[in-house]
């Protein structure tokens, strides 16, 4: 099936042409960029040099005019909103990996991203594109609103005990360590080398923009804290809420919800940073403390792969009715 990649200089653009080459029904057949285009693609990312030959990114314009059955989009948010209203005319399908369709009420977007959304009547289309909860939704689906990374590791940790009714209502508190590819390939003073080796620091407080999307999923209101950390790529989330029943089994009560989730491995000891690193898995685990009444619940996830261009995948496999393992790595890399 050819497939366009528009924004595909960026990390999660190039994560997604590096699957989408080795997916036996993806052929991406134009890699757009904004600044970038007419640069040769294995000048911009080496990795890929393999894989395009002498190919060189078009503009993002050379969109209007592709025969393309899917497109997936890779910018920042607010820009996608002036492309797939034209997409989805045409009848092509659309996996947006950015925030321009992730939540339900344009209002929402508004208040968290500064400005009004500008096809707010698209958004009650859009398929929130985390399988593990929204599978049934998916097949078929002309617009996938693919998830951000935080909202990804912390609602798989969280969800079970949401839909189980054994968290109480009160805000639960998610605190995550994440890569710094998740931050993208523009330069910035705190991604320079001297202030980030050896460093951590939080970033966000009570602002980042994933919030609303874990309350939307989870329904409940809750505390964010997103924190940088000296790595390439990886996200390791912890996540509190309080218990109405401390002697719930929470590995038991995982691995009920994750049986039949091929992406979700469920573990008895925390999970590491490191253990879903080149993988599109989610490593999920939880203990209850029951001298505080606290659930303690874990997540790790590659905040490239799982957390954008692999999870873009998966859900379009789930959509146009493939295998929804297809083309996706089960095993981490290791070291």
């Amino acid at each position: 099936m050819d497939i366009a990649i528009v924004g595909a200089s960026g990390y999660a653009g190039a994560e997604l042409y590096r699957l989408a080459a080795g997916h036996p029904d993806l052929d991406v057949v134009l890699a757009t960029a904004g600044t970038h285009a007419g640069d040769p693609i294995a000048t911009h990312v080496p990795g890929l040099a393999a894989l395009v030959g002498d190919a060189v990114y078009a503009p993002t314009a050379a969109i209007e005019d592709a025969e393309v059955e899917t497109v997936f989009i890779a910018l920042p948010h607010g820009q996608s909103q002036a492309i797939v209203p034209g997409l989805l005319d045409r009848g092509v399908r659309v996996v947006d990996l950015g925030a321009d369709f992730r939540l339900r009420a344009a209002t929402s977007y508004a208040t968290w991203y500064g400005h009004e959304h500008g096809v707010p009547d698209l958004l009650a289309r859009a398929v929130y594109g985390l399988v593990e909860r929204h599978r049934d939704e998916l097949p078929g689906a002309q617009l996938v609103a693919s998830p951000g990374c935080y909202p990804t590791a912390s609602i798989l940790a969280l969800g079970p005990f949401v839909d189980a009714g054994l968290v109480e209502s009160g805000p639960m508190v998610v605190n995550a360590l994440s890569g710094t590819s998740g931050a993208g390939r523009s330069a910035s003073e705190r991604l320079q080398f001297s202030r980030l080796a050896g460093n951590a620091e939080a970033y966000g407080l009570l602002t980042h923009r994933h919030t609303p999307e874990m309350e939307q999923e989870l329904g409940m209101s809750l505390l964010f804290t997103p924190h940088l950390v000296p790595v390439s790529r990886g996200m390791l989330v912890t996540a509190y809420a309080r218990v109405r029943d401390v002697h719930v089994d929470p590995i038991a009560l995982l691995r009920e919800a994750y049986a039949n989730d091929p992406f979700v491995v469920v573990v008895d000891d925390p999970p590491a940073l490191k253990d879903a690193v080149g993988s599109n898995l989610c490593f999920v685990s939880a203990r209850v403390d029951t001298r505080t009444g606290w659930l303690v619940a874990m997540s790790a996830i590659d905040n490239l792969i799982k957390g954008a261009a692999g999870q873009a995948i998966q859900a379009w496999n789930v959509a146009t009715g493939i295998d929804e393992v297809t083309g996706l790595p089960r095993a981490g890399v290791t070291p």
